[in-house]
């Protein structure tokens, strides 16, 4: 098995970019913990402040656990931290809308 790379959208609710960056700027030292544990090496996210789109790439270790996540109590109270600033579904997880990828260079 070999490394994954996944990348998809979320979007932010106006007025709230300063505090989603605070927020993400003191991740939780417990939820940083269950990411490395879940296989992700390296996650990314980007924001087009003209729309609030956010745009995040996880990159993931052979064998990753990801999918697992969601059911993590640390998990749940991150989603749940955050759902005043972003639009989310009804569990709190925040809407995401999967990125299928159309070029990638290795150099």
């Amino acid at each position: 098995m070999s490394e994954e790379i996944r990348a998809f959208k979320m979007q932010l609710k106006p007025g709230v970019v300063a505090e989603y960056k605070k927020r993400h700027d003191e991740l939780w030292p417990d939820l940083a913990e269950a990411l490395r544990g879940a296989g992700i090496f390296d996650y990314s996210i980007f924001m087009d402040e003209s729309t609030l789109s956010l745009f995040a790439v996880l990159k993931l270790k052979a064998g990753h656990s990801v999918d697992q996540l969601p059911s993590l109590p640390v998990m749940r109270r991150w989603w749940d931290y955050m759902a005043p600033l972003m639009e989310v579904e009804p569990d709190n997880k925040p809407r995401q809308w999967d990125l299928p990828s159309v070029f990638h260079f290795a150099g």
